[in-house]
């Protein structure tokens, strides 16, 4: 599978935590979110749809920022 680096606009917190990470880390939630936009995508779903569920679905599971800095 080709990869290809894109530039994304996110919340400076989520920025600042992304940065921190380690790089398994980093190249983990790379996966995930390349996952989850493939997966929005084929639903026909706009971005801005598909990044406004990820972000719900995160804090309704009770992702947060101090979670993510703990590993």
């Amino acid at each position: 599978m080709e990869i290809k680096t894109i530039e994304i606009r996110i919340n400076a917190e989520v920025a600042r935590i992304f940065e921190a990470a380690s790089e398994e880390q980093k190249r983990k939630l790379e996966a995930l979110l390349s996952l989850k936009l493939s997966d929005e995508t084929r639903s026909k779903s706009s971005l801005e749809e598909v990044m406004s569920k990820i972000s719900l679905n995160a804090r309704d599971r009770g992702l947060t920022p101090e979670i993510i800095e703990d590993y």
